[in-house]
């Protein structure tokens, strides 16, 4: 999932405006000043209200006559869109276990994929599980080793992976919402000197798939999100010692 500030001006301003707006820096209510924002940032007004066009089309920021542009009540923003999810995560806005977006992630979690294990069970072909495998494969390789990176890809393809055997196209979508999650729960995770293997659990939910087994998948599929948790809890007990 890329950064817009890898997008010159433009995207370095939607960074910019969407930073304040998650922190509340800028809280909800607010009718912005853009000639004092174009002088803060250094652009022009063009850029941005070309970049405040971005956040409107995700529901932060709305425009009227008289009152000018303002930041949406969050209850508006499209809290599912991944850029949305990564600047809330990014600006560390409710990341404790327990509260906030993380724990709303375990939710969702816990809800989708065991359900989606059993249909992979039932549903995936030859192809589908040649992607699992060399994704359980590349966590295999990569977990030796201090660079989260590779753990962090190889993690969030193997669960891809598992969405698209489901054949269910609303389930692929999914990703979206948990690439973005598991993205910044990984980071935090695989960078822990007390992390758990998660080669094990991810291969006993891969060989219940593999056997055509729907009941032992989604039980494999819980137990994987069980250590998912215990890891995510040991991780930030070490970040707070």
């Amino acid at each position: 999932m890329s950064s817009y500030a890898r997008r010159g001006v433009h995207g370095q301003t939607v960074e910019a405006l969407a930073r304040r707006v998650v922190s509340g820096a800028v809280p909800e209510g607010a009718t912005l000043d853009l000639v004092a924002l174009r002088d803060e940032l250094g652009v022009s007004l063009t850029v941005l209200r070309e970049s405040l066009k971005v956040l409107a089309a995700k529901g932060m920021v709305d425009a009227r006559q008289k009152r000018g542009t303002f930041i949406r009540a969050r209850s508006h923003w499209n809290l599912l869109d991944p850029d949305v999810l990564r600047w809330q995560f990014a600006a560390g806005v409710d990341a404790e276990p327990g509260t906030g977006l993380l724990r709303d992630l375990g939710e969702v979690r816990s809800i989708i994929e065991p359900a989606a294990a059993r249909l992979a069970a039932e549903r995936r072909d030859a192809a589908d599980l040649r992607a699992l495998e060399t994704s359980l494969a590349a966590m295999a390789e990569a977990a030796p080793h201090g660079d989260p990176g590779p753990a962090v890809e190889a993690d969030l393809a193997f669960h891809r992976a598992l969405l698209a055997a489901t054949r269910n196209e609303l389930l692929r979508r999914m990703e979206i919402v948990l690439s973005a999650g598991l993205a910044e729960r990984d980071q935090l995770v695989h960078g822990s000197a007390h992390s758990g293997d998660p080669v094990p659990s991810h291969r006993a939910v891969l060989d219940a798939v593999a056997a055509a087994d729907p009941d032992a998948a989604e039980a494999a599929m819980r137990t994987l999100l069980d250590q998912a948790v215990r890891d995510l809890d040991n991780a930030h007990k070490e970040r707070h010692i």
